[in-house]
């Protein structure tokens, strides 16, 4: 199985967001090349939101080129298997934090959204941390922070507040 047959697999099977689920899957019926940031019309993305939940905080970073806090995450690559473990590489590879595990059940939240590059078709999940881990700042960050659930909201835009509702709903 490839990834792009594991999306369009993962999508069928999401539940919620109906609407926009349909514009995902629309967008992979034209083929493959959706799923990567060659394609300029917009691509599939894999996030992961890291969760240390006995805190209850949520690691967010500074990306280097948008200059916003949030999840980590970014695009597919070549040795991807699945959107889960394009998601959980992006959330190790930006937290500098080994051995995170994706909340089970698939995705969390699906969002769209328009970056420099195109408009990012955005696979979100969420992956806990184990207490007390420590993060690395990576290549990609400006600065790499852990915030209290209850701060989110006033360092982050709206898509990350409902990402995280999301997977709180999940815990």
């Amino acid at each position: 199985m490839t990834l792009y047959d594991d999306a369009v697999l993962v999508l069928k099977d999401y539940e919620g967001q109906t609407e926009l689920r349909q514009t995902y899957l629309d967008h992979l019926a034209d083929g493959p090349d959706g799923m990567w940031k060659s394609h300029a019309a917009g691509h599939i993305t894999a996030s992961a939101l890291v969760i240390d939940p006995s805190p209850g905080k949520v690691l967010l970073t500074l990306h280097r080129k948008l200059r916003m806090w949030l999840q980590m995450g970014g695009h597919c690559e070549p040795g991807d298997t699945t959107l889960a473990a394009a998601a959980l590489r992006e959330g190790t590879e930006e937290s500098g934090i080994a051995g995170l595990t994706l909340l089970p059940g698939g995705p969390v939240r699906l969002d769209r959204h328009h970056t420099p590059c195109a408009w990012h078709l955005d696979v979100q999940y969420a992956a806990l941390a184990a207490p007390g881990a420590v993060a690395a700042i990576s290549d990609e960050s400006l600065d790499l922070r852990w915030f209290a659930y209850d701060e989110v909201a006033d360092v982050a835009d709206d898509s990350v507040v409902r990402l995280l509702e999301a997977a709180r709903a999940r815990l």
